[in-house]
């Protein structure tokens, strides 16, 4: 079956090769770094850990991990390898130099073993639900002990995968370790073949994030810039079909409060222009962050189209809405706005975080919307009443603060690997 697989990843690689062509023109980036992802990359950092998280999602979900890896073993280099760019910028501004990064290879035998020659790392640690085949059978082949952190398996991928359970049963015994945000990860990754002895419940090492002193205080010049005394809302990680409902949202809000001002931040740079064009031609006053222009107070929107910005943005912020949720592609991390202390509003489709919802949602700390009115009802009920604002996000930062401590149970694993 791996090698049936091996020979589609080989016949689509032509397509995979286009398409990257495609997206560097779009954001008119150079793919001079194309050839790490057939696994040639230079011998810096050998003998470390290596770490690999998909995208932004999962780099910041990492950086509680990495900074508890880089004080418990700072004689070994740390490579963070990314699928997309996005990610690798993140990389870069979380970590500067102290963190190598890479794009992970291909899921190509040869490309896999030619990365794994040069870097020679002790351990593999990858973020999340990464279940990449030769991957993980050249780094069993090779003896390289493999963790999967922070893993979570919806029931709808579990669903898929157990459409090819026999050959995932032995996919998944390249893993030392599999450390499940929740018990419920855990039954099902037990549903489709891992060793009981190999699943730890250690719930998830997002709720161990902490704000960083800069985005605090870019959070304070933001709040100065765009109006210490406007209502501020932000509609955060939002994608192409959620778009309208933002805006004709927001017209909503602006009848009843004027003065009220939406940071728009879509989840995707591509769309940061066309998200711009869409509301100028809707008639909203609207500002990019990046023309750093004066705000007015006829201001309407500003469009958040830099990156590593997000945490500020939120901080500058009296309402969050969190996107990816209104359509069915599983919502995003709540716990950056919860941290905050900012009630949050979310759609209904938010299976990538269920077990976070669920514990926001018991402690009253979320609020969900299905459409533009309800969106803008809550957020027009939130932006007029501070005592609910302050109640809800209160306790969402109390879940946060009660949730922390996986990524010690995640310290453990690691060390019995790293005797």
């Amino acid at each position: 079956m791996r090698r049936i697989y091996t020979l589609i990843v080989y016949l689509i690689m032509p397509f995979v090769l286009l398409r990257l062509f495609w997206k560097a023109s779009i954001r008119k980036q150079t793919v001079s770094r194309l050839k790490e992802r057939f696994g040639y990359c230079d011998a810096q950092n050998q003998g470390g850990i290596w770490l690999h998280a998909v995208s932004v999602g999962e780099v910041i979900a990492a950086v509680p991990l990495v900074k508890k890896l880089k004080i418990k073993y700072p004689h070994y280099p740390i490579v963070m390898s990314t699928m997309t760019v996005t990610g690798a910028e993140r990389v870069v501004e979380l970590f500067d130099n102290s963190v190598q990064h890479c794009f992970v290879p291909y899921d190509l035998p040869h490309a896999i073993k030619r990365f794994l020659a040069v870097k020679k790392p002790k351990i593999l640690i990858i973020m999340e639900t990464e279940l990449w085949p030769n991957l993980l059978y050249v780094c069993q082949q090779q003896k390289i002990p493999v963790v999967l952190a922070n893993a979570r398996l919806s029931a709808r991928s579990l669903r898929g995968y157990q459409k090819i359970g026999f050959w995932m049963r032995n996919i998944l015994t390249a893993f030392h370790y599999i450390a499940a945000q929740t018990k419920e990860d855990a039954d099902r990754f037990c549903v489709l073949g891992a060793s009981v002895q190999h699943l730890v419940v250690t719930g998830s090492v997002k709720f161990d994030m902490t704000i960083p002193e800069g985005s605090l205080q870019q959070a304070h010049l933001f709040r100065e810039r765009f109006g210490a005394t406007r209502p501020i809302w932000i509609a955060a990680s939002t994608h192409e079909a959620e778009e309208e409902i933002i805006l004709k949202a927001a017209q909503s809000v602006l009848k009843q409060l004027p003065k009220a001002l939406l940071l728009w931040v879509p989840r995707h740079p591509e769309r940061f222009s066309k998200v711009f064009l869409q509301a100028k031609k809707r008639g909203f006053s609207v500002n990019l962050r990046s023309a750093d222009e004066m705000i007015l107070d006829t201001t309407q929107i500003v469009i958040g189209d830099s990156m590593g910005e997000l945490l500020a943005y939120y901080g500058a912020s009296d309402v969050a809405f969190v996107g990816g949720s209104l359509i069915p592609t599983g919502g995003h991390n709540l716990l950056e706005p919860a941290l905050l202390g900012l009630p949050i509003l979310t759609g209904p489709h938010i299976f990538n975080f269920s077990e976070i919802f669920r514990l926001l949602k018991q402690a009253n700390a979320v609020r969900v919307v299905n459409d533009e009115h309800s969106l803008a009802t809550n957020v027009l009920t939130l932006l007029q009443d501070g005592a609910l604002r302050s109640e809800l996000g209160r306790h969402g930062k109390e879940v946060v603060q009660h949730n922390q401590g996986a990524v010690d149970k995640h310290m453990a694993l690691i060390a019995s690997l790293l005797k």
